[in-house]
């Protein structure tokens, strides 16, 4: 099997790279493969309803984005700086793990001011991998504090030099799923952000069953691979959890013959991720470090709703050992041609 980066890479025009949502979450593009007929079909999302069989549970990611892009000038220069938190690491939600740009304005010590109740001290440069551990300086409670004075954490490709009010409101609605609940993400898991409550709610009345699990989305998900043997590449590691209510309810359908159908990489990993550890779906609080590439052999996972994803990323190479390489870059070549939308903001595809 491909085990070089280069064989992950494909062109994709700029135009093609969605830099606004849809203007209705369930009006893009649904792109449906189906791995038994070797067929594709170009559909919406609102369709999606036609195609889950009843007899499924559909799994998802509730997870939510912080506001967690901070922008601050060095107390003594006065230098922009931008910080990115990643990940906190203490029990008072004051220390994160983050990156920092330009990160050659910076050493420890050196003190950013965000505002008047906000500022960030660095403490730590992390050796191996362009990471910084800060301290956020702020009274009262941290999360409060970060509504207040952060950004939604857009990826790179999604141009905001511009955003004016409309646009910040616009970002911090979409770039959200609509049953986020567990604050703690760093990015979207994009695959959810098609749901509305009505289609959920049609699903339900169709027998669907529906099941959440918390991945909080980090470096794990979207940091690139940058070493051309891609065995070589080492996962971030990103906190999971599985309640004993999921577990459960996930382990009935699974016995019963049911489908079980995951919505992202996201929900994805955190299953295979449980049933590599424990032969089972689990609940527990853990952390994946799960790499998905061909050949690889799912224990859970039967179908999955994701969305295009980037060259020479991890999540193009597990959506290649859920459906063939050969076929994704097919429909990769496909979506390209009839002018699909790509990355966070854009189409999707059900594999099935």
């Amino acid at each position: 099997m491909p085990m070089h980066l280069s064989d992950y890479d494909y062109n994709l025009p700029e135009n093609l790279i969605a830099q606004l949502p849809a203007d209705k979450r369930e009006n893009s593009k649904m792109m449906v493969l189906s791995r038994a007929k070797h067929s594709i079909e170009h559909k919406h999302f609102y369709d999606i309803v036609d195609y889950i069989d009843s007899n499924s549970i559909l799994v998802l990611n509730n997870t939510k984005v912080l506001p967690a892009r901070l922008y601050g000038k060095k107390e003594e220069t006065g230098a922009k700086i931008e910080v990115l938190l990643l990940k906190s690491v203490s029990a008072d939600g004051h220390i994160w793990e983050v990156l920092i740009k330009p990160s050659k304005r910076v050493k420890v010590g050196t003190v950013v001011k965000v505002s008047d109740e906000l500022a960030i001290k660095i403490l730590e440069k992390k050796e191996d991998d362009g990471e910084w551990v800060v301290e956020l300086l702020c009274d009262g409670n941290v999360l409060d504090v970060l509504h207040r004075n952060g950004n939604i954490p857009l990826p790179p490709y999604i141009e905001r030099k511009m955003a004016g009010e409309d646009l910040k409101k616009l970002d911090f609605e979409r770039y959200q799923t609509v049953y986020a609940k567990d604050e703690g993400s760093v990015a979207a898991p994009t695959a959810g952000l098609h749901f509305t409550q009505e289609i959920l709610e049609k699903l339900k009345q169709k027998g669907v069953e529906i099941a959440y699990v918390t991945l909080n989305v980090g470096m794990g998900t979207f940091r690139p691979v940058k070493c051309e043997n891609i065995l070589e590449h080492k996962m971030h590691s990103e906190a999971f959890e599985i309640t004993e209510e999921a577990a459960a309810q996930i382990n009935r359908a699974k016995e019963a013959g049911k489908k079980v159908i995951a919505v992202g990489t996201t929900s994805v990993r955190t299953l295979e991720t449980a049933y590599q550890k424990f032969g089972k779906v689990q609940a527990c609080r853990d952390s994946s470090e799960l790499f998905i590439y061909p050949p690889y052999k799912f224990g859970v996972v039967d179908e999955l709703i994701t969305n295009f994803h980037l060259p020479k990323s991890t999540l193009l190479m597990l959506v290649s050992a859920f459906a063939g390489k050969d076929f994704i870059f097919e429909a990769y070549k496909e979506a390209v041609e009839n002018k699909y939308r790509f990355f966070s903001y854009g189409d999707c595809m059900f594999i099935k």
